[in-house]
């Protein structure tokens, strides 16, 4: 069940047909359907480890009916039980290699945990009922990999169950269409040159390693924003309206810029319920800095046990913290166009190596890839890279071009596009299912962060 797969579009068009038939005869049945077709979903994709998903209901709604009455141990139950399952099957596999990561646990345990202590500070005081819950906490589009979505966005949403307008249908295939044009053909092109340089780095020069060490800062955006259009794209179709998950991201002038625009569902859900909890900015600047460094580490704990996700948030940590320190002083520069561009090109150098640590396999691949581009970098390459690798190089040159795009000129497009006749956006939306198909070699790369 991958979004890029035939598979799934099939049973969605199937589910779809009976879903807005099934929406205007009875909400209960409308949720029932969706449920059954979320369980199904999460079957295909862990086969019986898929029960974890309606026992974190059951146990969460349950144990926060109870919270109500602002009993802190048993949010501290609730909050224990979510982790200790999560992190049971995230890192235990460190240990055993017979267990195995369900996809998608993160999400759903970081919504349940959202959920639990929201009620208990007091932020939702919604009362949805046992099927409500099952559905926010179950719903297919976020189930693999998000956007992580609040209670208090989404429960509401349930309540109303109006069907979707004529703007929310054609958002919601604009949304797709760009989500498969990121991910299916951008993304997954991309992918190919850089599997192969990242998992056998002595085989490629310096400059080979800094044509993939660009290209996976492009992957992995292309990729994950690609799966967010995709997941809010279907949620619009049914009619739920979802924050945006990336803002141009690659845009930012400096770090604490990049983490609001980055992955904005995960980098807000770490401020609300890690950062603030360590004391956030209450506590005097050192412990600003501390916290905000705890957090990332936690961060990029979270995306895996080895030392180089640890890494890659300790760097994230240390960048963030510096840039905070040096505030006052950055204030005083000139905000002129000459410094907006080397900021933005301090900030993605930083992006860019970090994302190295990120993918790179082990500490000893980084310090070789490292090593080859500081000192056996050499414009000779050029000519012989382009030579065997022409649509890599234009697929590269086409989405770093994307980055150009002012939000404005976005925004018009996209209107433009949902005012267009209902023949045009299936056209186009054939024209995207062809690339797909074009470009695709061998099997589809599997969404990034589903191994999260």
């Amino acid at each position: 069940m991958n979004f890029l797969s035939i598979s799934f579009w099939a049973a969605f068009c199937a589910f779809f047909l009976l879903y807005i038939f099934i929406k205007k005869w009875s909400r209960t049945a409308m949720l029932l359907w969706v449920i059954a077709f979320d369980l199904f979903f999460f079957w295909q994709a862990n086969g019986w480890l898929m029960l974890l998903l309606p026992a974190t209901a059951a146990v969460n709604f349950f144990l926060t009916e109870l919270l109500r009455r602002r009993a802190s141990w048993i949010l501290a139950l609730t909050v224990l039980l979510d982790l200790g399952t999560l992190v049971f099957f995230k890192y235990g596999g460190a240990f055993d290699s017979g267990i195995i990561l369900p996809i998608g646990i993160s999400f759903y345990t970081f919504q349940a945990i959202s959920y639990s202590v929201d009620v208990y500070r007091g932020k939702y005081d919604g009362r949805p009922d046992f099927l409500e819950f099952c559905f926010y906490l179950s719903f297919f589009p976020l189930l693999l990999a998000g956007p992580i979505t609040r209670a208090g966005r989404f429960l509401p949403q349930i309540r109303r169950a109006e069907p979707a307008t004529r703007h929310e249908l054609r958002l919601g295939l604009w949304l797709i269409v760009c989500g498969l044009l990121k991910k299916g053909v951008l993304a997954d092109y991309l992918a190919v040159y850089n599997n192969l340089a990242f998992d056998s780095p002595a085989a490629y020069s310096g400059y080979e390693l800094l044509m993939a060490a660009l290209g996976y800062t492009m992957q992995i955006y292309l990729d994950f924003s690609g799966y967010s259009d995709i997941s809010i794209g279907i949620a619009s179709l049914m009619g739920f309206r979802l924050d945006d998950n990336f803002r141009f991201p690659y845009r930012s002038l400096n770090l604490t810029e990049f983490w609001r625009r980055w992955h904005i569902s995960l980098s807000t859900w770490f401020r609300d319920y890690v950062y603030i909890p360590l004391g956030g900015n209450r506590k005097g600047e050192a412990r600003t800095l501390l916290n905000n460094f705890l957090t990332m580490v936690v961060a990029g704990l979270w995306h895996g046990s080895t030392w180089m996700f640890v890494l890659w948030g300790a760097l994230h940590g240390a960048g963030l913290a510096v840039h905070k320190l040096c505030r006052g002083w950055l204030k005083k520069i000139p905000d002129s166009w000459p410094v907006k561009a080397a900021s933005w090109l301090l900030t993605m150098l930083f992006v860019m190596a970090c994302w190295i640590f990120f993918r790179a396999g082990s500490l000893q691949d980084v310090g070789e890839i490292f090593r080859r581009i500081c000192t056996e970098f050499d414009f000779a390459y050029a000519a012989p890279f382009w030579a065997a690798r022409k649509l890599w190089c234009v697929v590269l040159a086409v989405a770093m071009a994307g980055l150009l795009i002012p939000e404005r000129a976005y925004n018009r497009l996209q209107a433009r596009f949902v005012r267009l006749p209902w023949i045009v956006i299936f056209v186009v939306f054939l024209l995207a299912v062809q690339l797909v198909i074009q470009l695709r070699s061998g099997d589809i790369q599997p969404f990034i962060y589903y191994q999260f």
